[in-house]
């Protein structure tokens, strides 16, 4: 299996600004995405991350740097004939069309006979899973329905690289996570460069093989899922990926690869230097997700570090329970999942519990 690592660079940004008057909407954008790479865009609304996918469409003009696709500069490049296409957010189906017409749009002026051209619609709509729906009405079709139409119109025309702009956020939470899934599967099938822009971070982290996270106009960090998710460079970062808890910490020795810390709650711990991002110049701040933290329950014996607590908040979600704890005796109230098995209660509020924690989970922000 080829890793990221191997693959060829299809789009490359090297400096890239955008300036709309005096807002600067990117800050000097760079890095990689790979041939054949599920590659995510993600921050807050305004962050701009949407920007950055039309520079790549050719919708926008940059102030100054360039991005290069296949190993050419888009510069004075017109979208039209660039080797990319866009999925919008709106889908922008025409309502009047039918399913096979909508596909067939971009092949207008395609030198192909009508044979030919039928025959290449009918095969992207096998590629969405809309077999035999050619003659059905656009504007009858469900959600999910449209947002396959989109997909195939946009794939027929065989571009280098495929844009995704927030294409999911208009279905329920059921219908997202069911395309979230057809989409992994499509873009493994066509082998094509997929670039993807969402404020999801668990749609970026289901569904990408390396996430650009942004914050105003800058990326402040690109990795893959995992990387983000267990070691995000910046308190930021973190708190953006996911849910993460935060412990105030004071640094005791710092030498020979190894970090000794005082962390509230926690007591004193030993960390390995991997555990902690360059400093920012920021108060010190042990970070931990709830999954890492464990409910001891009577007659479990723990393998990993104790400290007492009491559950200040009880959150039952059906497969989990999250529950506020606050740790040691002191005013550190971290939150913690436990999944509900069979056998296992739900505490109640106000109990005093033994709470399990592994150094190795920590990560130290400072």
């Amino acid at each position: 299996m080829t890793t990221s690592d191997e693959k060829p660079v299809m789009i490359e940004f090297r400096d890239v600004h955008k300036y709309y008057g005096d807002y600067h909407a990117l800050r000097g954008i760079n890095g990689t995405i790979k041939a054949g790479e599920f590659f995510s865009l993600l921050g807050p609304s305004g962050c701009g991350k949407t920007t950055l996918l039309r520079t790549i469409a050719g919708f926008e003009d940059l102030s100054s740097g360039v991005v290069m696709i296949d190993g050419k500069s888009m510069q004075d490049v017109p979208a039209n004939v660039r080797p990319t296409n866009m999925v919008f957010q709106s889908y922008a189906i025409f309502p009047h069309m039918s399913v096979a017409e909508n596909v067939g749009f971009g092949l207008r002026r395609d030198p192909r006979s009508k044979a030919e051209k039928a025959a290449a619609v009918e095969e992207a709509l096998e590629m969405v899973g809309l077999k035999g729906y050619g003659n059905r009405a656009a504007h009858a079709l469900s959600g999910g329905q449209r947002q396959r139409v989109a997909l195939a119109r946009a794939l027929i025309l065989k571009p280098k690289v495929l844009l995704l702009d927030e294409p999911l956020s208009a279905l329920d939470k059921k219908m997202r996570e069911h395309m979230q899934v057809e989409l992994i599967r499509l873009q493994r099938q066509v082998g094509i460069t997929f670039v993807l822009v969402t404020h999801d971070q668990e749609e970026a982290l289901v569904m990408s093989d390396r996430i650009a996270v942004m914050f105003e106009g800058e990326i402040a960090q690109l990795a893959d899922p995992e990387t983000l998710y267990r070691r995000p460079n910046s308190k930021k970062v973190a708190d953006f990926i996911g849910t993460m808890n935060f412990v105030p910490a004071e640094i005791l020795s710092d030498e020979s690869g190894k970090i000794e810390v005082e962390a509230k709650g926690l007591g004193r711990v030993t960390l390995d230097a991997s555990q902690a991002p360059p400093a920012r110049g920021e108060a010190p701040v042990i970070g931990l997700r709830p999954e890492t933290l464990t409910l001891l329950y009577p007659g479990q014996v723990p393998n990993d570090q104790v400290v007492d607590g009491v559950i200040d908040e009880v959150i039952y979600f059906g497969d989990m329970t999250y529950y506020d704890v606050y740790l040691g005796g002191t005013d550190v109230e971290v939150r913690l999942s436990m999944r509900n098995v069979p056998g296992r209660p739900i505490m109640d509020v106000g109990s005093k519990v033994q709470v399990a924690w592994s150094p190795e989970a920590l990560v130290l922000f400072r």
